[in-house]
């Protein structure tokens, strides 16, 4: 049977080995970040995000800007009652932004983890470079260490408050099965 004019169809061929293949995100609630390449700080912030993205091969700019939006306005700073109820941009925050292709790690075989779901280094950077233009566009200032390089990261998490964003989260509900499938 042919799944030409089915909606699932799209869907159905971005399926990984960990479910819908996805920009992942870990953000992190920090009072202060900075990243350094070779002794030398190129990315630092006072407060806000800190967002480790990998990007995963058949990542689109749409996963990008769905995922951006997300992290921009997603409420994890506390309001005046100490409730987790406002986003990075309410409290003025900035963003540290990180490329991680190790999110992407597949470790169920062996004991060396496998990165073949990470998008090539060319596509990646595009991606991550795109994504950090969305966050710009949401009215973050953005930070960024330096794509495929080896880079220290250090940071104060604050709370903590540590969390996992996947874009392919954007295709189901939250009942757990897909929208519009």
């Amino acid at each position: 049977m042919s799944n030409a004019g089915d909606p699932s169809a799209s869907i159905e061929s971005s399926v990984g080995y960990f479910g819908e293949v996805g920009l992942k995100a870990v953000l992190q609630r920090v009072s202060r970040a900075c990243v350094a390449v070779e002794g030398k700080t190129v990315g630092e912030i006072a407060g806000g995000l800190v967002v480790l993205l990998g990007v995963a091969d058949g990542d689109t700019e749409e996963d990008g800007r769905w995922l951006a939006s997300k992290c921009a306005q997603l409420r994890i700073f506390e309001d005046d009652d100490g409730r987790m109820n406002r986003s990075v941009l309410e409290i003025s925050g900035d963003v540290l932004l990180i490329s991680q292709f190790t999110l992407l790690a597949d470790c169920r075989k062996g004991r060396r983890p496998s990165f073949t779901g990470a998008a090539r280094p060319s596509e990646g950077e595009e991606l991550y470079e795109r994504f950090a233009a969305h966050l710009r566009d949401e009215g973050l200032f953005v930070a960024t260490g330096r794509f495929g390089a080896r880079m220290a990261v250090e940071l104060t998490n604050e709370g903590p408050v540590t969390v996992i964003i996947d874009s392919s989260e954007r295709l189901r509900n939250r009942r757990g099965g897909r929208n519009g499938v």
